[in-house]
């Protein structure tokens, strides 16, 4: 397919935007010492900083803006085309073949990011929603539910076609796993309006509601790993290069499960009075040593790819590499917080976060060249 015709993947690009607009968020959330409740503007700029402190958090602040930009720039350009796209063939064409329908499930998780996005960055920087955060809840609410219920209806129609139609196990790659990633986001959301509502209601409500979008998210999160690695085992070789990204998305399904139970945790706490000191410390320590293992063995795979394809092509999925680095510094914040409170960690993180965002613009650079002339030197392909 040639790279000026759209594909829903390509909100990965906005969702990796979104991703990395909150990392500075969550790194001076989980790292600083502000107070109950998310962290604001007022309250970092009302501390003592020295002046390299100063330049650092303006430089935070500034990644949160830019890529908060990006991301509701690059979400209208992407919806504007996914409208056009969905009125043609192809769209009914995707939705029908069960190795490839899970493309349509990034724009879906794009828009929740968005929630995350205002929740976070918009928040931190608008008084006028930090100061009226408890009332936001309800409308909250309603808006979450609505994509719920639009989320499992496509969830479980992509299963019933995959039921119905069959198809060749052999030919599945980690991309099968925006399923449970797509679940995972509604779910982080979810307990996150349990965690903080002041409502009983609506927080209850929230919770066992993310109790059905999370337990569906982590039994097709388990099936399907079971199944990619017995099929990659049973294969010559690594998958094509173009699947190749893909195998790091095992990162951020665990970091949205990981944070989802962390936030169920507060929910318990707050509001039946649980003390569950040391489940935070299980299920963040946990989910976080798994992934530093798993980023170095994806990576370890991924060393040829990076020599031999990486700066020399571009496809769509490319944008999958994004995902993976904004939940691994994103959990480690939390881990900073409740695990490993430590310099080395945090500067770590730090580099991640740096890491992300030239690989993102790497990306991004490529993207526009291939969309835009069939000239460049790249070799483009969706």
């Amino acid at each position: 397919m040639d790279a000026k015709k759209f594909t829903p993947l390509a909100f990965l690009a906005s969702l990796g935007a979104g991703g990395i607009a909150v990392m500075p968020f969550v790194l001076m959330q989980y790292t600083l010492d502000h107070g109950a409740g998310l962290i604001t503007r007022a309250q970092l700029w009302s501390m003592d900083l020295s002046s390299y402190q100063v330049l650092y958090y303006y430089l935070l602040e500034f990644v949160m803006i830019l890529f908060t930009l990006i991301h509701f720039a690059l979400t209208i350009i992407f919806t504007i085309k996914l409208v056009r796209w969905m009125k043609t063939d192809s769209f009914s064409s995707l939705i029908k073949d069960p190795l490839r329908n899970t493309g349509i499930l990034a724009p879906l998780i794009s828009y929740i990011m968005s929630m995350n996005v205002m929740i976070g960055p918009l928040r931190y920087f608008l008084p006028v929603l930090s100061g009226n955060f408890a009332a936001l809840f309800f409308p909250a609410m309603i808006f979450w539910s609505l994509f719920f219920i639009l989320v499992l209806f496509t969830e479980i129609r992509l299963l019933e076609i995959s039921f119905k139609n069959g198809f060749d196990i052999n030919k599945i790659n980690f991309g099968w796993l925006l399923h449970p990633f797509l679940l995972g986001m509604l779910t982080v959301v979810g307990t996150g309006i349990a965690a903080m509502a002041s409502d009983n209601t609506i927080a209850n409500t929230a919770a066992f509601m993310s109790l059905i979008s999370g337990s569906m998210g982590m039994f097709l999160l388990f099936v399907k790993m079971v199944i990619l690695f017995k099929s990659h085992f049973q294969s010559p070789g690594l998958p094509e290069k173009h699947f190749l990204p893909s195998f790091l998305i095992v990162i951020p399904n665990i970091t949205l499960y990981a944070i989802s139970g962390f936030r169920l945790g507060h929910f318990l706490e707050r509001t039946y009075g649980f003390e569950l000191g040391a489940y935070f410390y299980f299920v963040v320590g946990l989910a976080f040593a798994f992934e530093i293992w798993y980023m170095l063995f994806g990576f370890s795979l991924l060393i040829d790819y990076f020599r031999n394809n990486h700066f020399k092509e571009f496809y769509v999925t490319q944008w999958g590499l994004i995902c993976p680095l904004v939940a691994f510094a994103v959990l480690g914040s939390f881990a900073h917080r409740i695990v490993f409170n430590n310099i080395v960690l945090y500067g770590i993180l730090v580099m991640f976060m740096l890491l992300t965002i030239l690989v993102y613009f790497e990306l991004l650079s490529k993207h526009i060249k291939c969309s835009r002339s069939s000239h460049t030197t790249l070799s483009c392909a969706v």
